[in-house]
């Protein structure tokens, strides 16, 4: 008898557990999602970095740091920067099953015939997860 009970406390459990809803605000510190895009007549190659995501159905929002390699000729005169730059940009990711969309923004530094500003881009990635 106290077998029976036992298996039956066991049952009970395993389906009430099984029916738990796992929680859809999550943050993570890498999300496994690889972007390319175009920014400031650029492109960029980033991986999400720390980010909160939340899931609905299908879809997946993040909105995190993008640790990024950005790829862009120098123009200036004078003295050039390298062609290629690690920076940081924070943005927004849509994933739909695995094909991610990006939008992006980093900062562009003072020089000295710009002022610091934001760039918007857009980028299209694949998510690992």
């Amino acid at each position: 008898m106290k077998n029976c009970f036992y298996a039956a406390g066991l049952l009970i459990s395993g389906l009430c557990f099984s029916q738990e809803i796992p929680s859809k605000v999550k943050v993570s510190f890498f999300d496994g999602i690889a972007v390319a895009g175009y920014v400031d007549h650029g492109a960029f190659i980033n991986f999400t970095g720390p980010n909160v995501s939340l899931t609905r159905q299908n879809i997946k929002f993040v909105l995190g740091m993008l640790p990024s390699l950005r790829i862009k000729e120098d123009h200036s005169s004078g003295t050039k920067n390298s062609s290629i730059m690690p920076t940081l940009g924070a943005g927004l990711t849509m994933v739909y099953k695995k094909i991610a969309l990006q939008i992006p923004a980093y900062y562009n530094t003072k020089t000295a015939d710009q002022n610091g500003n934001w760039k918007i881009g857009i980028g299209l990635g694949y998510s690992f997860r």
